[in-house]
């Protein structure tokens, strides 16, 4: 095992250029306003469904990036790299840049905009440690969500830092896991947050985010299909040809269009 992971090249596309910073909060509002009124929907994005539209996936936005680095070459595992030790890096990665992305819109993620952490017509449930299924919030899924990675990937007996130190042996479906909860939030943010998103001007940061996970979960068969497929639409237009990578997870465009829960 390698020692120290903030060695790895794993996200230089992504660091290279961090989010804006320093805007004031009346600012943020006021751009946030313009869209909101240019759009005519709720602050939350959501529009009844006879009239719903989804911005994210105008070619205007859809073509923002801040990097036209190869993605399906960048997530590939490198000569003498352990596996696991490429997949520790890159998910501690991702799950900062989640959490970071979230961030800048949390916000406007509220108990009272988003009553329910939905993406399309799915809704998703939190489970706690003996297998309950809690009813919460959008904000308060995100919170679940990220303490509990937070403490998986500080955890040395999960993810090792130390020389000698081994991984265990339920150490992939830990990822797996990890990367289900982060893809929940993506879609959050895409489905509920993306004109404020677009009005901070960081809808280029979340499509290179978005390319750069769903490529690297493809690449290792991280994420199941059918968890993936409320965004296959999105992931048809951001992944496929020049958008960073070739093909489209399975499962139509139109798998989204009934109600589901998990």
């Amino acid at each position: 095992m390698l020692g120290d992971r903030s060695s790895l090249p794993t996200d230089r596309a992504l660091l290279s250029q961090p989010p804006k910073t320093g805007l004031s909060c009346k600012m943020v509002l006021q751009a946030v306003g313009k869209v909101l009124r240019k759009s005519k929907a709720k602050p939350n994005g959501k529009k009844p469904a006879a009239e719903e539209k989804k911005m994210y996936l105008e070619p205007e936005y859809t073509k923002s990036r801040i990097t036209d680095i190869g993605f399906k070459e960048l997530v590939v595992l490198p000569r003498e790299i352990d596996l696991n030790e490429w997949l520790a890096s890159n998910t501690t990665t991702f799950f900062h840049h989640v959490n970071l992305q979230y961030s800048t819109i949390s916000e406007f993620c509220t108990g009272e905009a988003c009553q329910t952490m939905a993406v399309c017509n799915t809704q998703y449930y939190w489970y706690d440690e003996r297998g309950k299924k809690v009813k919460c919030t959008a904000p308060q899924y995100v919170d679940f969500v990220m303490s509990s990675v937070q403490k998986l990937v500080t955890d040395e007996d999960v993810f090792p830092t130390k020389y000698g130190r081994e991984f265990p042996s339920s150490f992939e479906s830990l990822v797996k896991k990890i990367c289900k909860y982060l893809f929940h939030v993506l879609a959050h943010i895409y489905w509920s947050h993306f004109k404020e998103t677009l009005a901070l001007e960081l809808h280029g940061h979340l499509n290179t985010l978005y390319v750069h996970f769903i490529l690297f979960a493809r690449e290792f068969n991280l994420l199941d299909p059918k968890d993936t497929a409320v965004m296959d639409d999105l992931t048809e237009v951001l992944c496929s040809g020049g958008g960073g990578g070739e093909g489209a997870s399975s499962g139509g465009a139109g798998a989204q269009n009934h109600g589901k829960e998990r």
